[in-house]
């Protein structure tokens, strides 16, 4: 198919622009033959008019990460989480009543290293309407910790654990209905560094992915409630990445920037709470992948696209030796066309014509 009318079809599709999956076609079809419009499968329903939002901006920044460790002796590590019920934009005109730790989406990375004491505290905001608390994965203890943690609106509670394993680990909120708090955005990741450390970089980014189930149909305006029928059918509204539709993109937060030439470790998290995720770099590879985040393993190496199941995460790397936009997606491409789950990390420098020429 001719470049241009492959470009067409992809347009067509809703995939132009910065959203464009370049590396990814459409086979032999063409525009005759190609649906144009995406096919409704979600039945529309009136909904309320979009609220006011409490925070400009759910999606976390993937840059927020603490630096590496470089001690070499263990520490304690004090944590602070604050649970909060916030009205944020899955898109713009779009509105839903997310559920966090610290108003972000996923919430903080937690840095470690083995043999470190973590110190938590955790509150709930006093205007939150639900009970929460949090399931440490890296902790080994009842519940994760969940059961030391429960906290009612107003309150908080305390707890200490030692991290005795490396690697990167999901914490998330377990109280009954565990799955619709997790879909509502309450995880995020710790990591636990090996006594060694990890290996240089030049930079570290921090991605989470999740989907929400709600009563409207996918960009429908208006406030989007929740929808637990959708949820117990793995029928998602949205499948995000950082809690906002395509947040982390040249579109919208233009955050993961790099100069060719360097690394970049990605720390990737899924919550869930039911779609694994097939995790892919466009135009890349992972050059190294430590599946399910076990650090202790070697890794993988030179990857195209690794799964990380719900409840787990991965570790890897990339690097960039071409400019361009490298598009980080759930290879389970409708959820990237209609549902948005797209991170781009976007690579400036000179042009490498014997790796790569465009030949224009």
């Amino acid at each position: 198919m001719p470049t241009t009318t492959r470009r067409r079809v992809l347009q067509t599709a809703g995939l132009g622009g910065a959203m464009a999956l370049a590396g990814c076609t459409v086979g032999s079809l063409t525009t005759e033959e190609v649906q144009t419009s995406p096919l409704s499968l979600q039945t529309e329903e009136e909904l309320d008019e979009a609220k006011p939002v409490d925070v400009d901006r759910i999606a976390a920044d993937p840059r927020d990460i603490p630096a590496p460790i470089t001690r070499s002796s263990p520490a304690t590590v004090e944590v602070e989480l604050e649970t909060r019920e916030v009205v944020a934009e899955v898109e713009p005109g779009v509105t839903f009543t997310y559920m966090t730790f610290d108003g972000q989406v996923p919430g903080p990375l937690v840095r470690t290293r083995v043999g470190d004491t973590v110190d938590l505290t955790i509150r709930n905001h006093e205007d939150s309407s639900m009970v929460h608390n949090v399931d440490f994965h890296a902790a080994r203890g009842p519940g994760g910790g969940a059961e030391a943690t429960n906290v009612a609106p107003g309150e908080e509670a305390h707890l200490r654990f030692k991290v005795t394993y490396p690697g990167a680990f999901i914490y998330h909120c377990a109280v009954a209905n565990v799955d619709y708090h997790i879909s509502s955005g309450m995880f995020g990741l710790i990591l636990v560094e090996p006594e060694e450390g990890l290996p240089p970089v030049d930079h570290e980014f921090y991605l989470g992915q999740h989907e929400l189930y709600t009563n409207g149909t996918t960009g429908q305006k208006g406030h989007h409630e929740f929808d637990f029928e959708r949820m117990a059918m793995e029928d998602p509204t949205y499948v995000l990445m950082n809690g906002e539709k395509y947040a982390i993109t040249p579109d919208n937060y233009a955050e993961m920037n790099v100069q060719t030439g360097e690394t970049a470790r990605i720390f990737y998290g899924v919550g869930g709470p039911n779609l694994f995720s097939s995790f892919h770099p466009i135009g890349s590879v992972w050059d190294e992948v430590w599946e399910q985040g076990a650090l202790a393993s070697e890794p993988m190496r030179y990857v195209q696209t690794t799964p990380v199941l719900p409840g787990s995460a991965c570790v890897a790397t990339m690097s960039f030796p071409v400019p361009g936009d490298f598009k980080l997606v759930d290879h389970a491409l409708s959820r990237v066309a209609r549902k948005g789950a797209l991170a781009v990390v976007s690579a400036e420098g000179p042009e490498n014509p014997d790796i790569f020429d465009p030949m224009e």
